[in-house]
C-alpha cells in the first residue's frame, strides 16, 4: 500500500506526534464486555480497544478513566505514557492529517482486516488519508478483526514484532496463536520453534530460503508403526519388465527378476541386478569406503536357487571373491544350478558381470557350493566333526579392515 520511504514516513510521524503531547491520562484494561462498559462511560473517556469476548481497555483522563474502572471488579492499569485512542489524542490530529495526505497509497494485494472497523477493508479505505487519522482516534477491534478471518477460514495466526503481546489475547474456536518473538527468550529459537509449529499445522514454510547459505538439506523421516510400511525387501529385481515376453518365468525374489530351464543339464539359471538405487540398503554395508554385496545375502541367493529345483538345503557355500556394488549403474547376477548329481545334491554358483559390458566384460565367480535335497539327509561334507581334525583358529578381529 505504501513505499518503504512512505510508511517509515507515516510511523514516524505519529510517533512523533504522539510523544509530543503533554504527559498525562490513563489505560485500564478492564474485564467485561463491551456492552456493559459502554454503560458506564462519561466524557473524556472512551473505549480504546476490544481485544476479546471479555478484555475491553478504556482511556482518558485518569480521573474519568478511574471513575469508569471503579464499576467492575478485575481491571490492570496499563503502564503508558499517553492516553492513546483517547480523547488526549485529538491535539495532534491536524497535523497527522497533514503528513497522511502528502503520501503516496496504492491498493493492497492482499485482503486486509481493518482494526478500525474489524472487517475486511472496502476498496479505497487504505487510500483515504483521513483513515490514518481515524486509526488513531478510534478504537482497536482487534477481537473483531479476529472474528472476521475465522469466518474467512483463518485457524492459525502469528503475530510480527519484538514481543508477543497480541498472540496472548487472541481466542477462537480451534485457533492458534503463535509470537514470532518473545522477549524472555532467544531470537533464533523462538522463530524456528514458531515455524516449526506453523509447519506442524500443515502452513507452507518456505525453508529453502530459511535455510539458504546454510548448507542444510532435507532427509527423509524414518517410518513409524501405524504407516504399515513394511521393512523387507521389496520385489522388483526385474525392472517392471514382463519377463514372460523372453520365454522366462518370473523368480519372486526381491534380488532375482528371471528363471530359466537348462533343457540338456536340468539344471537352472536365476538372474538380477544389483545396483544402489535398485537395493539402497545396500550402501549400509560399505567396508573401506566400497559397498559389498554380504555374505548373507550369496546365501540368501544359493537357498532361494535351491528351492527352484528341490534342494532345500544349503549343505556348504565357498565365497572365493567380494561382490562390488559401484558407485553408478548395477551388475548382473547369476546364479546356476547344475544337474543333479549323487543322492540328488547339486552344485550352485554365483557369478556376477558390470552391466553394459556384454561381450567384453568377464564374469566374476564369486561363491559355489552344494545343495543337498532333503534336510534331514545331508550328504558327506568332511565337517561332520567340528572343529575338523588338525584345523587351526585364526582371529578374526578387524576381518574387514583387511579386505
Amino acid at each position: 500500500m505504501l513505499s518503504l520511504e512512505d510508511a517509515a514516513t507515516l510511523v514516524a510521524a505519529r510517533a512523533r506526534l504522539m510523544e509530543g503531547l503533554p504527559d498525562g491520562g490513563a489505560m485500564v484494561a478492564v474485564q467485561a464486555t463491551e456492552e456493559e462498559v459502554l454503560k458506564h462511560l462519561i466524557d473524556g473517556v472512551d473505549i480504546a480497544a476490544v481485544n476479546g469476548p471479555r478484555s475491553v481497555v478504556i482511556s482518558g483522563a485518569v480521573e474519568g478513566v478511574t471513575e469508569v474502572a471503579g464499576h467492575f471488579e478485575r481491571t490492570t492499569r496499563l503502564k503508558v505514557s499517553h492516553a492513546f485512542h483517547s480523547p488526549l489524542m485529538e491535539p495532534m490530529l491536524d497535523e497527522f492529517r497533514r503528513v497522511a495526505s502528502g503520501l503516496t497509497y496504492h491498493a493492497p494485494v492482499l485482503p486486509v482486516v481493518s482494526n478500525v472497523t474489524g472487517r475486511l477493508a472496502e476498496p479505497g479505505d487504505f487510500q483515504d488519508p483521513e483513515y490514518w487519522v481515524r486509526h488513531v482516534r478510534g478504537t482497536v477491534r482487534y477481537h473483531d478483526g479476529i472474528r472476521t478471518l475465522e469466518g474467512e477460514g483463518v485457524r492459525t495466526f502469528v503475530e510480527v514484532g519484538p514481543q508477543a503481546v497480541l498472540a496472548g489475547l487472541g481466542c477462537g474456536d480451534d485457533a492458534v496463536f503463535l509470537a514470532s518473538q518473545r522477549r524472555d527468550r532467544p531470537e533464533a529459537g523462538q522463530l524456528v520453534t514458531t515455524l516449526g509449529k506453523l509447519h506442524t499445522r500443515g502452513v507452507t514454510v518456505d525453508w529453502e530460503a530459511f535455510f539458504a547459505g546454510r548448507g542444510a538439506r532435507t532427509v527423509d523421516l524414518p517410518t513409524y508403526a501405524f504407516q504399515r510400511q513394511r521393512y523387507w525387501l521389496g520385489a522388483g529385481g526385474a525392472g517392471g519388465v514382463d519377463v514372460g515376453l523372453a520365454g522366462l518365468e518370473v523368480a519372486g525374489h526381491p534380488l532375482l527378476g528371471a528363471v530359466v530351464e537348462l533343457p540338456v543339464s536340468g539344471g537352472v539359471v536365476l538372474s538380477g541386478r544389483l545396483s544402489r538405487e535398485g537395493q539402497p540398503w545396500l550402501v549400509d554395508h560399505g567396508v573401506l569406503g566400497a559397498v559389498l554385496l554380504p555374505g548373507t545375502a550369496f546365501v540368501e541367493l544359493a537357498v532361494r536357487a535351491g528351492d527352484e529345483v528341490g534342494c532345500g538345503l544349503l549343505e556348504e557355500l565357498t565365497l572365493h571373491a567380494p561382490l562390488v556394488v559401484p558407485e553408478r549403474g548395477g551388475v548382473v547376477v547369476q546364479v546356476t544350478v547344475d544337474g543333479p548329481g549323487g543322492g540328488g545334491g547339486r552344485s550352485v554358483r554365483v557369478h556376477s558381470r558390470v552391466e553394459g559390458v556384454a561381450g567384453e566384460g568377464e564374469w566374476t565367480l564369486h561363491a559355489e557350493g552344494l545343495l543337498a535335497v532333503e534336510a534331514g539327509q545331508p550328504g558327506p561334507t568332511g565337517m561332520e566333526v567340528w572343529p575338523p581334525e588338525g584345523a587351526e583358529a585364526l582371529p578374526l578381529d578387524g576381518f574387514y579392515e583387511q579386505l
